[in-house]
């Protein structure tokens, strides 16, 4: 028997974030009576080996492009150990409810299909939800107007040598107004500067693309047995509204019978910590 009937919230970052990113966000559930935990996937947060070259001032380029990365072998495969393995130890605790964001989708998606019985509810905010294997390899039937793609090229390191691995230079947003501008437009509108200052320097540099493989599409036999939410950012414009409800009903095409609840709030690629508390009211509502 279960110890508690209200759920604990297990909550995965997305690119580039950690477990740092979700703080305001378990805050609030904290003071309306909610256990969570929020994962740092391997190569991330306070453990990873994030290149020196990274913090110093003034940075040396060539140096951070040329440091190894902690994402360096890591793989899907990984990703899904790791969340399965704190699951596990959440086991017993009362239902619980796996939340994952942006990138962050793909992983919760993946544990998801490996152990669905671990699970009580799976919800995307705003996450990717890949449901058929041509959304890996083909163009998507979908206007995306997303501002982050261009952003995020201003930002980018080239000449990283870790297959797979992005290396995005946040903090060089600080030494620019008009990059700051373009990512605060894109992840965190609805905040203030200061909340966006803050975000960036909680950033990791470094992402492992490589997570876009077929392990990461949701199965109908597994993650389809498990009542899934979708959390719509309808101000979201580093995954638009249009790519998330593309995300949505192809899903909905796999499994029918157990087709996405769906929610609605008015707030950016990450609200959840610029607002914490409208979102924690919405999970909350969920549970």
């Amino acid at each position: 028997m279960r110890a508690d009937s209200r759920p604990v919230f297990v909550f995965v970052p997305g690119g580039s974030s950690n477990a740092r990113a979700w703080g305001p966000l378990q805050n609030e559930l904290a003071l309306m009576g909610y256990r969570s935990h929020a994962v740092d996937l391997p190569g991330h947060g306070d453990l990873a080996a994030v290149p020196a070259a990274y913090y110093r001032q003034p940075q040396d380029l060539a140096a951070l492009a040329a440091a190894p990365s902690p994402m360096r072998g890591v793989t899907l495969a990984d990703h899904v150990r790791h969340v399965v393995a704190t699951l596990r130890r959440l086991a017993g605790d009362g239902p619980v409810v796996l939340v994952g964001n942006s990138l962050g989708g793909l992983t919760i998606s993946a544990v998801a299909n490996a152990a669905p019985e671990l699970l009580d509810r799976v919800v995307h905010l705003s996450a990717f939800c890949l449901s058929d294997p041509a959304m890996l390899t083909e163009a998507w039937d979908v206007a995306d107007e997303n501002l982050l793609d261009a952003a995020v090229e201003r930002i980018a390191v080239p000449g990283v040598a870790d297959p797979g691995v992005v290396r995005l230079n946040w903090r060089a947003a600080h030494a620019d107004p008009a990059v700051f501008a373009a990512l605060k437009a894109a992840i965190m509108a609805d905040s203030t500067d200061h909340q966006f200052r803050v975000l960036l320097d909680s950033l990791d540099p470094d992402e492992n693309h490589s997570v876009l493989e077929p392990g990461a599409l949701v199965r109908a036999d597994g993650w389809g047995r498990v009542p899934h939410t979708f959390v719509r950012l309808s101000e979201d414009f580093s995954i638009t509204p249009a790519v998330q409800d593309y995300m949505i009903r192809k899903a909905d095409e796999l499994t029918p019978e157990n087709p996405f609840t769906v929610r609605t709030l008015a707030a950016s690629h990450v609200g959840y910590f610029s607002r914490p508390r409208l979102f924690a009211e919405l999970l909350a509502d969920l549970g």
